[in-house]
């Protein structure tokens, strides 16, 4: 079975903690604007502390995928390029 990628689990993350506490704060009673900009820096500092790791790993993913040593090539590509060349070389 393959495991969820890192940035799903992230971002599941981050979703829970803004959402749980808007909703304890909303069921509460507390104003609409209150509670969700108490969620936010509540979700924001939580996570800043909590997920350090797993913010790591989704960077150095993002990083490997933006700087390939080889870059991925689709045959879809090399058929536009191959229709390119062929358009030059006919001018």
């Amino acid at each position: 079975m393959k495991s969820v990628p890192v940035w799903i689990w992230y971002t599941a993350l981050r979703v829970l903690l803004f959402a749980v506490p808007l909703a304890v704060l909303l069921i509460a009673g507390v104003n609409v604007w209150v509670s969700a900009a108490i969620a936010a820096l509540f979700g924001l500092s939580a996570s800043l502390i909590f997920l350090r790791r797993a913010r790591n790993a989704m960077s150095s993913d993002l990083y490997a995928a933006r700087h390939r040593e080889t870059p991925v090539v689709n045959a879809d590509d090399e058929a536009e390029d191959a229709a390119l060349e062929r358009g030059v070389d006919e001018r």
